[in-house]
């Protein structure tokens, strides 16, 4: 059931980026949907699961872009395994910690990516400061929005399994 949930959130990742890019080209600039889940699948804290989704969310992503094939691939791997063993560390419960976490993550993703390009690749070509901070923060905010949603869907989904079972009254 996992799979079926993380393949459904990497259609709605592809959907959501190819319509971002189309409305606004600056929107892969800013926001990057892939690290959003590659990270709210880290958060899960079961290594391969950060090793295999973020390897598949950085396929997509190389598929999708005109870039080299691979460098998101291997950055996103490196992400999700390192949210997955943070998370086996550490307890992140509150939106702030999924915030900050997911921040940190895409810097170190753009880090990767930086170094990346600069030891492979002829025509370096790294993004400007200005869209690195942007893009950590936008990721952040998307994956915070992300995570409430589900917490906040989780808990009505247990009341609502929790109260089938009572009888009705009428008081």
């Amino acid at each position: 059931m996992t799979v079926i949930r993380y393949v459904a959130g990497l259609l709605i990742a592809l959907l959501v980026h190819a319509a971002g890019v189309w409305a606004v080209p600056e929107f892969a600039r800013a926001v990057d949907l892939f690290l959003v889940l590659t990270v709210l699948y880290g958060l899960r804290g079961h290594s391969l699961g950060g090793l295999s989704g973020g390897l598949a969310a950085g396929l997509a992503q190389d598929a999708l872009t005109a870039g080299p094939f691979g460098l998101h691939g291997l950055a996103n791997t490196v992400v999700g395994y390192g949210v997955a063993r943070l998370t086996q560390r550490l307890v992140i419960e509150r939106p702030s910690g999924v915030l900050l976490v997911t921040a940190a993550a895409s810097l170190v993703q753009q880090a990767i990516l930086a170094s990346l390009v600069l030891l492979l690749l002829p025509n370096r070509e790294l993004p400007e400061p200005a869209w690195i901070g942007l893009r950590a923060l936008g990721c952040g905010v998307i994956a915070t929005a992300v995570w409430i949603a589900t917490q906040r869907w989780r808990t009505g989904a247990e009341s609502r399994r929790l109260n089938r079972g009572k009888p009705l009254r009428l008081d």
